[in-house]
């Protein structure tokens, strides 16, 4: 029997994935977000499985809304950021930041990555090199500021980039083509972010998801997380300005794109 954590990834609804987790040793599975109730289902009857966990990143409609259908089909339990308690669905464990606990034989340890919203929060499986990132990063970008502020969502970002290089990002969207072309408007001299955006295009030409991604790939060419960059700042015309102005200014412009 394998010691890995099993991870299998579906797209749901327009542009969003979903993921289910199985610990094959004692047989736990979860859905990390609950985007389609329908598509979960054919999943789990696709993998054989029996979902004992819904673990959410944050409250919003397309990651919490299947929750309470979810949980009154199969008495599964919710497990949820503290810090958004109030606002996700049927939730029965919540978590803080810095906290791990065990899915199963695995350990996860959960951080509050504020930014999309004030209560999201992303999953690390450290020992697995994989992370369920949510809306916090995806491939190339970062999600919208709904709710945080510049600050909180680099303070978040820099969070994940301290994770090590080679971890697997688990983005809850296909947002990447849109992305990339966005990003070669601010970081155009960027090789590795000329070869990516060639490569996801053939990709989606041939309807390939790009999620996941590694942290060593965003570092090279995800705009969000190089706001330190002398070319970006250049192209921005901010040499002198602080991490969070340039960062600032980056999701604006994204904002506007």
């Amino acid at each position: 029997m394998s010691d890995r954590l099993e991870v299998f990834m579906f797209p749901c609804l327009s542009d969003n994935y979903g993921f289910l987790i199985h610990d094959p040793i004692e047989g736990l599975t979860a859905t990390i977000d609950t985007p389609e109730v329908p598509v979960i289902e054919e999943a789990l009857n696709q993998k054989g499985w029996a979902l004992t966990h819904i673990i959410n990143t944050h409250h919003h409609y397309d990651h919490a809304g299947g929750n309470l259908e979810l949980k009154k089909k199969t008495n599964c339990k919710i497990i949820g950021p503290l810090a958004d308690k109030d606002r996700i669905p049927g939730i029965d464990i919540t978590i803080e930041h810095g906290e791990k606990f065990n899915f199963g034989s695995f350990d996860v340890q959960a951080f509050h990555t504020p930014g999309h919203t004030t209560g999201h929060m992303v999953y690390h499986f450290k020992s697995q090199n994989i992370a369920f990132v949510g809306d916090t990063i995806f491939v190339m970008g970062c999600g919208r500021l709904f709710e945080g502020t510049p600050e909180q969502m680099l303070k978040s970002l820099d969070l994940i980039m301290s994770w090590p290089d080679e971890t697997l990002l688990y983005c809850a969207h296909e947002y990447t083509q849109s992305n990339a072309e966005f990003a070669i408007t601010v970081d155009g001299k960027n090789k590795d972010l000329i070869k990516r955006k060639s490569e996801v295009e053939s990709m989606r030409e041939g309807s390939i998801p790009t999620v996941p991604t590694t942290l060593d790939l965003e570092k090279k060419t995800n705009p969000f997380l190089r706001s330190d960059d002398q070319e970006i700042r250049l192209e921005l015309g901010m040499l002198e300005s602080t991490r969070t102005e340039v960062f600032a200014e980056i999701r604006n412009r994204k904002d506007q794109f």
